[in-house]
């Protein structure tokens, strides 16, 4: 019995030996190199680099305008609150809240019924002096010829001509109460001052209204033309007055708050005389026609002001440049598709372009996107973008693509010593 107990036991430890060998050897297989893990290989060789995929543009030969930005506000060129210089019943308003008016237009109307009785009283009392003033006038021509005849004494003549000389003076009196009379009576009659844009009306017809109340009865702005006042920086005050002062026009445009669209575009009229020393800022002023009233008293904009161009720059895609520990630098792509990185020198911005003096060529090709994962001499691979030769732009295809680019939707400054 035991003979076979122990013969069984030896069989079932031969058989996990042989499991377990079997096992490591399927284990060891499958680890190797030739091993199903070759023939699940999906990577490149070792040492192998795929091209990196990039996007390119090249350099080429443009009009380049420089841009100054700063923060405005909109500010009317003349506000006006329309008051009432008389005191009485307003009994007829003419104007819609919100509309244009002109000069001298007629805007409400007070009852003149009592300033109509002023006025009649004043031309009474006008007359009343006028007929002693001809009798007396009368007189004294009778005792000028007493006086030659010797009938009547010096004395009467005198005192008769001063009478006549206050009659003078009480007619002069007279003839001034009738103008401020008549004064008085056009002043019921409310004409706008200027010319501009109403705002919300603050008096109804029915009102008793005073004379200079300081609510008023409406507001006028003057918004066809506006302004815009807007700061710089001290420093950029160099290249602004130096246009100026040689009786340049520069061209302001106002950009809304996004800073995206464009409002209005006008042109310089002044710069402030001194700076504000808390800021080192210094307040210019420009005026837009605003035709289309895009522009809005107190409105915040965004300004961009032209100051020069530099012509026939060679320009370079802002993004395409870098900054390292040696200064500025792109990386330009050869003829074999390979990368080279060049150190360059700016010599100024604006928008998306940056004019450049050394360290590229006109047509070729710098990396706009895909910067992260290249270094000297890796392959590229170019996608996306046009692979066009840029070239010598015209005049006019350079103004073009600024305006298709928005050169002056993006910070333009430029380099200073």
């Amino acid at each position: 019995m035991f003979e076979r107990l122990s013969k069984r036991l030896s069989v079932r430890s031969a058989i996990v030996w042989i499991a377990s060998a079997l096992l490591i050897a399927a284990a060891v297989w499958w680890l190797m190199p030739g091993g199903l893990t070759t023939s699940a290989q999906k990577g490149p060789p070792a040492g192998f680099m795929p091209p990196v995929p990039v996007k390119i543009e090249p350099a080429r030969v443009q009009d380049l305008d420089l841009y100054l930005r700063g923060l405005g506000t909109v500010t009317a060129f003349n506000t006006v609150t329309v008051r009432s210089r008389v005191q009485g019943e307003l009994i007829e308003v003419l104007f819609k809240e919100g509309e244009q008016v002109k000069e001298d237009q007629l805007l409400a109307k007070i009852d003149p019924r009592s300033f109509e009785v002023a006025l009649e009283q004043a031309l009474g009392q006008q007359q009343q002096n006028e007929s002693q003033y001809q009798n007396a006038k009368r007189d004294l021509q009778r005792y000028q010829a007493l006086r030659k005849q010797d009938s009547i004494a010096p004395q009467m003549l005198d005192t008769q001509a001063a009478l006549v000389s206050k009659f003078e003076g009480q007619l002069k009196s007279d003839l001034a109460a009738v103008n401020n009379a008549r004064l008085q009576l056009d002043y019921t009659r409310i004409t706008a001052p200027i010319a501009g844009r109403l705002g919300l009306r603050r008096v109804d017809a029915g009102n008793l209204i005073d004379a200079n109340d300081p609510l008023g009865l409406v507001v006028i702005t003057q918004t066809q033309p506006i302004a815009v006042l807007f700061t710089l920086a001290e420093n950029d005050l160099p290249a602004v007055r130096g246009p100026l002062l040689a009786g340049q026009k520069l061209s302001v445009l106002a950009y809304d708050r996004a800073d995206q669209i464009q409002l209005a575009q006008g042109e310089l009229v002044t710069i402030d005389n001194q700076i504000d020393v808390s800021t080192g800022t210094v307040k210019l002023k420009a005026q837009f026609d605003n035709a289309t009233d895009s522009l809005f008293p107190n409105q915040f904009v965004n300004v961009r002001m032209k100051v020069s161009t530099i012509k026939d720059a060679l320009t370079i895609p802002a993004g395409a440049l870098m900054q390292g520990n040696q200064g500025a630098f792109v990386y330009v792509i050869l003829s074999d598709d390979t990368v080279a990185v060049r150190p360059v020198k700016i010599a100024a911005r604006s928008g998306d372009r940056v004019a450049v003096t050394a360290g590229v060529q006109v047509d070729e090709r710098v990396v706009l996107e895909g910067t992260d994962r290249l270094r000297a001499g890796a392959k590229v691979r170019v996608i996306g973008g046009s692979e066009a030769r840029g070239g010598r732009s015209s005049a006019a295809g350079a103004a073009n693509d600024a305006s298709s680019k928005g050169l002056p939707g993006v910070n333009a400054t430029t380099n200073r010593p």
